[in-house]
């Protein structure tokens, strides 16, 4: 829904969110940042699962906490949130009607769940047939797990992300690791903004819609980059590094007096710099160490001699020492330092929208920079059935009466 103030890229589109949790809300996020209007469809009574995903909770003016979960919050901005009992003769009219008035569908439910309520894409494109209809599972449509339900750590696991990422085997704390966010769900969101924006630039261009049927796994798959080619390229499959890397030393994580680290030295030269920087100049000069294939072959040498450096100062005495020379390297911040950070601050990365509680709620903002047409923010993650009125006055031409009917039976 576009304020028209700045323009919007997607003001002319219209999304119907039938999707919960988080790859299909992220999807729908993105274009409502992009100006669209995105009606997200709720379950009367609950909503989307992750409302309840809490503590913690949105606060009031008053501070106290409302039942607004923060994990909501996070993928939710710019919509419209209308209640609709699907499962009832009425509820998948009322849906049926606001399909013909939109876009794009996104939908995450269970393989063949919707074709039961005639809200399947071949239903619905007999209605629409420049309709663009994306489905978001687990596995995708077809397949032996095609009836499996999806969860992304699940994915991680299956999907190779795992047998990369945690410390190597033989040290202290080794083993297989998940990401810290939800990355499998997060990336199949943003696939699936690519491909409707896609199927969209097609429907354009022909008028013809289509299906796009996108899965967590494949996505997982395909964000292993280099790793599944060099698998595929040499046939041994890649394994744990930790936070060091396999073919450079030193590039890793290092304590120092207060924290941790990160150190990333590309060439001898950045080697010389770090090590005098640090008063040990004669280690690259020692023949160990003195070139990158050496430092490699003699690493745990070589890391137990600069660990015990670099612990003698603090997080920000080494940053600014190493930067005034040239050493890449960075802190390792948590979220209160992140938002303190003054390149976040600058680059406008929290957005404070005013929410229906008083207060205004608290949120990341979209990172996509845009000249012309830049992320616009018309309004907080939506209270349950917020909109739910609106729309179908507004869009359905439904009198109040006709809504209390519907709200009395349980449809909306």
């Amino acid at each position: 829904m576009s304020t028209g103030t700045p323009p919007s890229a997607l003001g002319h589109l219209r999304i119907l969110d039938l999707t919960r949790v988080l790859a299909g809300p992220w999807c729908a996020q993105n274009f409502a940042d992009l100006g669209a209007d995105v009606i997200k469809i709720e379950r009367p009574g609950s909503g989307d699962d992750t409302r309840a995903w809490g503590p913690p909770y949105l606060r009031d003016a008053a501070g106290n906490e409302t039942t607004e979960a923060a994990y909501y919050l996070a993928a939710n901005r710019g919509k419209r949130s209308l209640t609709v009992d699907i499962a009832s003769a009425e509820g998948q009219q009322i849906i049926r009607a606001l399909v013909m008035q939109s876009d794009v569908v996104l939908e995450n439910y269970k393989v063949g769940q919707l074709k039961k309520y005639g809200l399947d894409f071949a239903s619905l494109q007999l209605l629409k047939p420049d309709l663009v209809f994306c489905s978001i599972t687990g596995f995708g449509q077809d397949g032996p797990y095609a009836q499996r339900a999806g969860y992304d750590f699940i994915v991680q696991g299956m999907g190779g992300f795992m047998s990369v990422t945690g410390e190597r085997d033989e040290l202290p704390g080794g083993g297989p690791q998940k990401a810290g966010v939800a990355i499998s769900d997060l990336m199949t969101g943003m696939y699936a903004t690519v491909a409707v924006l896609a199927a969209l630039s097609h429907r354009d261009r022909t008028g013809e819609g289509q299906y796009i049927d996108l899965a967590l796994l494949d996505v997982q798959v395909a964000m292993m980059a280099n790793m599944g080619t060099n698998y595929l390229a040499s046939g041994m499959p890649p394994k744990r590094w930790g936070n060091a890397h396999p073919n450079i030393v030193p590039y890793q994580t290092f304590a120092c007096a207060d924290g941790h680290l990160i150190i990333a030295v590309g060439n001898d030269a950045q080697f010389r710099k770090l090590v005098t920087a640090g008063g040990c100049a004669a280690l690259a000069d020692d023949a160990r160490f003195a070139t990158n294939p050496q430092r490699v072959a003699h690493r745990e040498v070589l890391v137990g001699m600069l660990a015990e450096m670099i612990a003698q100062k603090s997080k920000q005495e080494w940053i600014a020492l190493l930067e005034s020379v040239g050493v890449p390297c960075g802190p390792i911040n948590n979220l209160e330092e992140v938002f303190d950070n003054p390149q976040v601050i600058a680059r406008g990365l929290r957005v404070d929208l005013p929410h229906p509680c008083g207060a205004a709620a608290k949120l990341v903002g979209s990172p996509m920079r845009m000249s012309a047409t830049p992320p616009v923010y018309p309004g907080a993650p939506p209270l349950l059935g917020q909109h739910t009125d609106e729309i179908l006055q507004d869009l359905l031409g439904h009198s109040a009466q006709q809504i209390a009917a519907l709200r009395a039976s349980g449809v909306v």
